[in-house]
């Protein structure tokens, strides 16, 4: 999440969770610790790398092992996202931000897209379908930053930005551990992607013709 200096409170995504009392409880126990909240950020680099390759390794296995890596992957990605929940939460509610959090606050996050959504979809085997929706999922990003360089209100709108895919790539992963059930063959998997893909570029696209209206603006 965002750390100070790199435009406010007004450029954090708005999260319930952030309001938990379990989240904040933990905020504060990190707080007291030497864990910095770009350390935090650059474990949720690590997490997303552990979730694709766990979904790479399914692709190759089956019964017990296929079902545990596939079980891993929706940990990683879902520790991931507790990642980015307390790097921002440390960083601005315990006062722990840092001069380079915006570079850490947002980098990170791009590699994690990647790392999970290529991963995912080599281990459907459907790579290029990976690779498609890491890509419409870092450009909904980039449309986002674009629009904050040139003081348009921070876009954090769907229907498939980032706490949308990793909640579609988990379902996934935890649906495709039934396949067996029905002698599925990743195909849980790759109706995921294409879902994810086809909805972070419609991301991108509503982002981008929203950022066009606020520039056309009188004013603006």
């Amino acid at each position: 999440m965002t750390k100070p200096g790199d435009g406010g409170s007004g450029n954090r995504r708005p999260l319930a969770s952030r309001e938990t009392g379990w989240a904040r409880a933990l905020t504060r126990t990190l707080a007291r610790t030497p864990i910095t909240p770009n350390g935090i950020s650059q474990a949720s680099m690590v997490a997303a790398a552990l979730s694709g390759a766990a979904f790479w390794l399914a692709a190759g296995e089956a019964g017990v092992m296929r079902i545990v890596l596939l079980l891993a992957a929706a940990l990683f990605c879902q520790l991931r996202l507790l990642c980015n929940l307390l790097d921002g939460m440390v960083a601005v509610e315990a006062g722990r931000g840092a001069p380079d959090g915006p570079f850490w606050n947002e980098v990170p996050d791009r590699f994690a897209d990647i790392l999970i959504l290529v991963g995912a979809g080599y281990g459907a085997g459907l790579p290029e379908l990976g690779w498609a929706a890491a890509a419409f999922a870092v450009l909904t990003a980039y449309v986002r930053e674009m629009g904050h360089a040139v003081g348009a209100p921070v876009d954090f709108s769907g229907p498939m930005a980032k706490p949308h895919r990793m909640a579609a790539i988990t379902a996934a992963a935890l649906a495709s551990t039934l396949e067996p059930l029905w002698q599925g063959d990743n195909e849980v998997l790759r109706i995921a992607l294409l879902l994810i893909a086809i909805g972070a570029l419609a991301t991108a696209l509503r982002r981008s013709a929203r950022l066009l209206r606020h520039l056309r603006r009188p004013g603006a």
